[in-house]
């Protein structure tokens, strides 16, 4: 097991007139993980509170990972001439930690930064992936050219997964989802949600598919063939301590292509969009 982390917190005090607003210079670290077996397949797990995620997969054989901690937002000056008349700033450096565990081509990637955005910019292998990454603020998850297994989720941000190969899960709360497939795996389902923002995938044309449809708020697109289900809607009844309830669901079924596993694709305040490459 190979465990490299790094933990940098900074104290600079500023000697300026309290209304000058003082200026963090950025953070910037580097951690090189080197696989157990090079070359195989691997699996990459990344979790961050605050900040990005960005993959780009290259032809080197280790996973290289850059930190940025963020430069410190100016605050409003007004606020910071508040109740400080003849007094000098002392500020905070930006703070970065950021750990790395190997084992057995299982990378774990963490950062416990909650006050200052740690950005990730990670290169890994060209082989066989499985990447599950996760942010809540600050930051976009980005992967591009990467090839295997896909889980990607955020809380407040978008999620862009680039010339991808294999499959994928992707959800967000606050943010649109854009995809595009340089080839499927033709036996995966696959599922992307988000409740504000737009849903944009882009398939081969030769996708096969069982969709599985609904956005409450917005429209629905595409340029394939849907074979939609003409089936009158299912309805659900209830009757609990003398409460009656009947909730008629508006999914949209149909198959592309013939049929394949199940696509879902759900939004509540945006459209979604099936695009076929072209």
């Amino acid at each position: 097991m190979k465990t490299i982390k790094i933990g940098m917190i900074f104290l600079l005090a500023m000697v300026l007139s309290a209304r000058t607003i003082a200026q963090q210079t950025e953070t910037k670290e580097q951690l090189v993980v080197p696989l157990s077996e090079p070359g195989k397949p691997y699996k990459l797990n990344v979790g961050l509170i605050n900040g990005s995620i960005k993959i780009i997969a290259y032809e080197g054989k280790d996973v290289v990972i850059d930190a940025v901690a963020e430069t410190e937002k100016k605050r409003d000056r007004a606020e910071a001439r508040d109740n400080s008349a003849g007094m000098k700033r002392i500020t905070a450096g930006n703070g970065l930690d950021i750990s790395a565990e190997e084992k057995n081509n299982r990378i774990t990637v963490n950062s416990n930064s909650w006050r200052m955005p740690v950005n990730v910019t990670i290169k890994v292998p060209q082989s066989e992936a499985t990447l599950k990454l996760s942010t809540i603020n600050n930051g976009d998850i980005t992967v591009s050219n990467v090839s295997g297994e896909l889980e990607v989720s955020n809380t407040n941000g978008p999620i862009h997964l680039n010339n991808i190969s294999g499959s994928a899960v992707a959800n967000t709360v606050n943010g649109a989802i854009t995809v595009t497939f340089k080839s499927i795996d033709a036996k995966a389902a696959m599922a992307f949600s988000t409740l504000n923002g737009n849903l944009d995938v882009t398939f081969p044309a030769t996708f096969k598919a069982n969709v599985k449809l609904k956005s409450d708020m917005g429209e629905m697109f595409t340029d394939f063939d849907i074979d939609a289900d003409k089936t009158q809607p299912k309805s659900n009844r209830t009757n609990q301590n003398g409460m009656y309830r009947i909730n008629v669901e508006n999914w949209v079924y149909g198959k592309i292509n013939g049929g394949g596993p199940e696509l879902m694709m759900k939004n509540m305040s945006g459209n979604i969009y099936i695009r076929k490459a072209k």
